[in-house]
């Protein structure tokens, strides 16, 4: 497992990689959450919002294209990422 920290430039790598978007945004909504669950003393890395186009989604239903981005970040997941809100474009 990596001990890179984890942040919205590190998602947007494994986006990148995994889905060849056509449209990325990555937003580390962390210091909004703060003292929510999930939430860390830093104020980063726990709560991120995606927005995202990718040729990959097309004709997939948006229970499956969240799965897509949902696998693509399964790593950071796994690395404490608390909350992800994904919106397809």
């Amino acid at each position: 497992m990596s001990t890179q920290p984890i942040t919205a430039s590190g998602l947007a790598r494994s986006l990148h990689a995994a889905l060849a978007p056509t449209t990325l945004e990555v937003l580390d909504e962390s210091a909004a959450h703060a003292g929510h669950a999930g939430a860390n003393a830093t104020g980063a890395g726990s709560h991120f919002r995606i927005r995202i186009a990718s040729p990959l989604f097309t004709n997939l239903p948006r229970v499956r294209q969240h799965r897509l981005v949902y696998d693509a970040l399964q790593e950071w997941i796994d690395r404490g990422v608390h909350a992800i809100a994904i919106d397809i474009l």
